[in-house]
């Protein structure tokens, strides 16, 4: 009988399996039936009753208990259980499997010695007659004789495969202790840019080259810092996730590149990924928020550092406003009311909301402070500047994407951020030229933001977005009311795959933030941005493969500042990303 077991065994993957579970949970079971085995050895007689009485249970039984002919009359036993397929194919397919009498297997139950081996029996009993009958459809000795030889032909080879399958568990063992999280997930990017501006000289601001008008005086225009330049950019982020569907994000930040406002006299001039004149290359944590999941669809993230609505709700500018792999500037990223709550100081703490209405509609809440960790007077989370939105996302079909957004902001008087630095100085603070009555220039701003904005895939190699974006400024320190209306769009136009796969082609036109209308008139002048600039702006991604892209772009500025008094400034860069 031991010679058919074996030779069953080989052919029967699922049996051998159950078999060797059986006897696993017989050592496991061992120390707790030490009084058992003892009495086994004491008396022998009664212990072979006992068996036979075990033995026969699946027989006399049968008809209190009724013999199970399908695994699913038993109804402690589910598909999800570990051993169901080794289960199902001894009721179903050998018929050597019982339960008890109230229809249950309980097969997490701690198993005796007993209950093994009249398990055992019966299987083997049932395994002896499939054998000795050579059906056509199970078992035959000519199968069994078959693969008996084949084992012996490729004993080495089976060998080896047991050798290079022992290895690997113990790499995978090794692997397991050193790893650093079994939670945490480690993802890095590094930016290297080469980058410079070009003109005949730096941006002015139309109210001093109108003052100068009006008083005769010259107005001094620099030289643009047209140096090329070589700088990067490294980021670091660990997302951990303590349930499969959340994600804490901690983001380490290290650059060192140049802010080109500086460079051709005017915030247009900004690049989508530099970081300011003060920019050495230390690493810091400059971004942590929590997400998680809530209700049917919808999202929570609670931000620490650094938070930003445009990378908590939709923007609409699928494909470019990425700073690392979309648009170059700053500007042609997405509307700049995106940018409200977070103008500078890296706080940005705060929550946000996203929760789909229905397959079509998504609404959007969030609040962000932007010294939120700041105790002191005018700061902290509700008496410094904040932003509080409100979106309406609208998708009628796949290809359509639309979005309505409100923003009320509040601008303190040293961190007056109205238009984020995409626009003119003036749109940025429209308050700015003024001694107040406490003897300090400029005004605390509070701001009602409007945005409508969309995306279009007119066919899979074309996709147009754009926004339109209206502010109304209020000045706060002010015994005489003064409000400003700004003004800002663009369009934008997206070429996925062209020349190849994951390339990108890239074309923005728009206007930046200007200050349409003001109250506000110091010395005779009206604090207004008279002429209009425009934004041009073109791009094309190579990727070399899944983990290095290049980027070459040239921002064009037509009357950069509002002023057509100003020469057109240029800026090029070559942005090359690695991913990793």
């Amino acid at each position: 009988m031991s010679n058919n077991l074996w030779k069953s065994l080989l052919v029967n993957p699922v049996l051998l399996s159950a078999t060797l579970t059986v006897s696993a949970t017989i050592g496991i079971a061992t120390a707790a039936n030490a009084s058992e085995i003892k009495a086994d050895t004491t008396a022998p007689s009664a212990s072979l009753d006992q068996l036979n009485a075990y033995s026969n249970e699946g027989v006399v039984s049968a008809n209190d208990a009724g013999q199970v002919t399908s695994v699913s009359q038993l109804s402690d036993v589910r598909p999800t259980d570990w051993a169901f397929q080794a289960l199902q194919s001894l009721v179903e397919r050998y018929g050597c499997i019982a339960g008890y009498p109230d229809r249950t297997y309980r097969g997490n139950r701690a198993l005796t010695r007993y209950e093994f081996a009249a398990g055992l029996n019966a299987c083997l009993d049932r395994v002896n007659e499939l054998i000795a009958a050579s059906t056509a459809d199970l078992v035959k000795k000519e199968d069994l004789a078959t693969l008996q030889t084949l084992q012996e032909q490729f004993a080495a080879e089976l060998a080896t495969l047991r050798g290079r399958v022992d290895s690997l568990e113990a790499r995978t063992t090794t692997l397991e202790k050193q790893q650093f999280s079994t939670t945490t997930k480690l993802q890095g990017e590094a930016i290297f840019s080469i980058s410079g501006a070009q003109g005949d000289s730096k941006a002015v601001s139309s109210l001093l080259e109108r003052r100068a008008a009006e008083t005769g005086a010259a107005v001094a225009r620099p030289d643009v810092d047209d140096n090329t330049t070589f700088s990067n950019r490294v980021r670091l982020s660990l997302r951990t996730s303590f349930t499969g569907q959340d994600t804490l994000l901690t983001r380490i930040q290290a650059r060192n590149i140049t802010d080109f406002a500086g460079a051709a006299g005017t915030n247009m001039a900004d690049l989508s990924y530099e970081g300011g004149r003060t920019a050495d290359n230390s690493a810091f944590v400059d971004k942590l928020f929590y997400r998680f999941p809530i209700g049917q669809g919808g999202a929570v993230t609670i931000d620490a550092i650094n938070g930003e609505f445009y990378n908590n709700v939709n923007n609409f500018n699928p494909l470019l406003a990425s700073d690392s792999q979309g648009s170059i500037s700053r500007f042609g990223r997405f509307n700049p009311i995106y940018r409200q709550g977070a103008s500078g100081s890296g706080s940005g703490a705060g929550v946000t909301l996203n929760y789909p209405l229905s397959q079509a509609f998504t609404v959007s809440l969030g609040y962000l402070a932007d010294n939120g960790n700041d105790p002191t007077d005018k700061n902290g989370l509700f008496n410094g500047s904040n932003a509080a939105l409100a979106q309406l996302a609208f998708k009628p079909s796949s290809n359509i994407d639309l979005g309505f957004t409100y923003v009320r902001s509040y601008d303190r008087l040293t961190g007056a951020s109205v238009s984020s630095g995409t626009g003119s100085a003036l749109s940025n603070n429209p308050f700015g030229n003024f001694i107040n009555a406490g003897g300090v220039r400029g005004s605390a701003v509070s701001a009602d933001h409007f945005g409508v904005q969309g995306s279009f895939k007119v066919t899979p190699g074309l996709v147009l977005s754009g926004w339109g974006g209206l502010t109304k400024a209020h000045a706060e320190n002010r015994a005489t009311n003064a409000d400003a209306t700004i003004l800002n769009w663009a369009v934008g136009l997206a070429f996925p795959d062209l020349g190849g796969k994951g390339n990108m082609a890239g074309l923005i036109f728009g206007m930046p933030p200007k200050v349409t209308d003001s109250d506000l008139v110091v010395n005779g002048i009206r604090q207004e941005d008279e002429d209009t600039s425009f934004h041009l702006e073109g791009l094309y991604r190579l990727r070399l493969n899944d983990k290095i892209s290049i980027t070459p772009g040239i921002i064009v500025l037509f009357n950069p500042e509002h002023n057509n008094a100003n020469d057109t400034v240029y800026v090029g860069t070559i942005r090359t990303t690695f991913s990793f």
